[in-house]
């Protein structure tokens, strides 16, 4: 049997920085992210379908993410269409790390675990959380995007008290050794259940 984790939490909550924690830890992780800006590259799966709908924010055969962003900030609803048509390549590729992966614990590592349905997949849900003055000033810090891009994300996400809530685990991450040592205790806990099972 495989335990599967699913591990997410709000934009600049830590979640990548805690994923790498575990992946050190020898787990699989399969990171939503990485996959979506796989198929989005030249050459990738959703490119093609992308460029198809919204020619416009192409760039060398590529999704060029900012014009993505700029195009989505005009006009919500492009969001929701653009992951329709991503969501079934990205299932895809998660549904074959599944089920090609022998080890007993495994990550899966999406930023919209609960707004996707996808927290059905997994046996337990560990939720990344910091203070909401560390998680602006995080975001708004890396000088990626706009006030205005980070409140509509935000926008978009589920609130970060009602993650917890529906969290078996909360890793806090002010300090990366507080959050290192909450995976630890993640998996010295799965690990234990999985051999008493």
């Amino acid at each position: 049997m495989t335990f599967v984790l699913g591990l997410t939490g709000s934009i600049g909550m830590g979640k990548s920085t805690t994923a790498q924690m575990f992946a050190e830890e020898g787990v699989p992780v399969w990171d939503a992210d990485a996959v979506v800006r796989k198929l989005y590259g030249a050459g990738g799966a959703a490119a093609a379908i992308v460029a198809e709908h919204y020619p416009e924010v192409m760039e060398r055969g590529a999704v060029s993410r900012e014009k993505l962003r700029g195009l989505i900030a005009g006009d919500p609803t492009i969001l929701d269409h653009i992951q329709k048509i991503v969501h079934p390549l990205v299932a895809a590729d998660r549904a074959e790390f599944l089920s090609n992966t022998g080890e007993p614990i495994v990550l899966l590592d999406i930023p919209l675990l609960f707004e996707t349905g996808t927290d059905d997949l997994c046996d337990g849900i560990a939720v990344v959380s910091t203070s909401a003055e560390e998680q602006r000033e995080r975001v708004l810090g890396r000088g990626e995007m706009s006030e205005a891009d980070f409140e509509l994300i935000l926008s978009r996400q589920i609130p970060d008290a009602e993650k917890r809530a529906r969290a078996r685990w909360v890793i806090l991450t002010q300090t990366l050794d507080g959050a290192r040592q909450s995976v630890k205790d993640i998996l010295a806990e799965i690990s234990k259940e999985l051999s008493d099972a």
